[in-house]
């Protein structure tokens, strides 16, 4: 899938009843609330078995949904569940129309969590691109994650209507939010905006108005950024660039250096787990495909 990126989040019941004890301070229940989210995000994206993942996330997706209830105006919990939805949908749900209810949630989300850190953004799903590309262009270091996060969930609910020409002209929306990340941070989550303008230039053929050599440049400076960590970076371009190209030796290269990788990480073991699951998968297929 070209816009396979995932990280996060997992429940542990026993925390949940603190939180219930907690609530005669809404400020401090607030606190505590983030802060237990991000405990269980790094837990998550330290995590290196993916069905543990996928049985314990609905259950956290349901205790996001109550936290936003309670706080509905809170940026980092707004930031944690447009992510955790676009990821969830990405990586674990194969029905089509749950897909797209949770990639619709994973984008409203971060457009409420942009919308709380600049007005003139809460607009944007019905501005015109001029007016889109302005906003962009006032974007400040500040506003990178919020504006991250809303580059990610954008391209999860493009990738799940494929089949919708309407959605699919927002990719240049995507491109924008992507390439100001880029400007203004091109090291924020060790390049992650540079692979999926990477994934985005590569997504077509040059025939069609493809730009590989382009998407090339942002995949090996992602590269040179993460180095060893981030692993996903390098299967995304073997699959988005050298299946493109047909350049078989970059391919293999890429995916035999992701298989000899240590996992571990520090917040990329899951990730990077299901990166050598990937990279596995396409070396297999490669004699076919090439």
């Amino acid at each position: 899938m070209m816009f396979s990126f995932f990280r996060h989040i997992f429940i542990l019941t026993g925390q949940l009843s603190v939180l219930f004890l907690l609530s005669g301070c809404s400020v401090f229940v607030s606190s505590a609330t983030v802060s237990l989210t991000d405990n269980l995000s790094q837990a998550i994206l330290n995590n290196n078995d993916p069905a543990t993942v996928e049985a314990a996330a609905p259950a956290y997706l349901l205790m996001m949904e109550g936290f936003l209830n309670d706080d509905p105006d809170n940026e980092t919990l707004l930031r944690s569940a447009a992510t955790l939805y676009a990821a969830y949908a990405d990586v674990f749900v194969n029905d089509p129309e749950r897909a797209k209810k949770m990639t619709d949630k994973s984008r409203n989300y971060a457009l409420r969590c942009l919308c709380l850190k600049r007005k003139d953004a809460c607009s944007l799903q019905t501005m015109d691109f001029q007016a889109f590309e302005r906003v962009m262009t006032a974007m400040t270091i500040q506003d990178v994650p919020a504006l991250y996060t809303l580059g990610a969930a954008y391209a999860g609910w493009i990738q799940r209507r494929k089949d919708d020409w309407n959605a699919i002209a927002e990719i240049s929306r995507v491109e924008a939010i992507m390439r100001r990340v880029a400007a203004l941070d091109e090291h924020y989550q060790d390049g992650s905006a540079l692979m999926y303008l990477g994934a985005l230039s590569t997504f077509l053929p040059p025939a069609l108005g493809g730009k590989p050599e382009e998407g090339r440049e942002y995949f090996e400076r992602a590269v040179a950024i993460s180095g060893e960590k981030n692993l996903m970076i390098k299967v995304v371009y073997a699959r988005q660039y050298a299946r493109l190209m047909f350049d078989r030796e970059r391919h293999d290269r890429l995916l035999n250096e992701v298989l000899k990788a240590d996992v571990n990480a520090a917040g990329y073991v899951l990730i990077n787990t299901l990166a050598q699951k990937q990279a596995k998968e396409l070396l297999e297929s490669a004699d076919e495909y090439f």
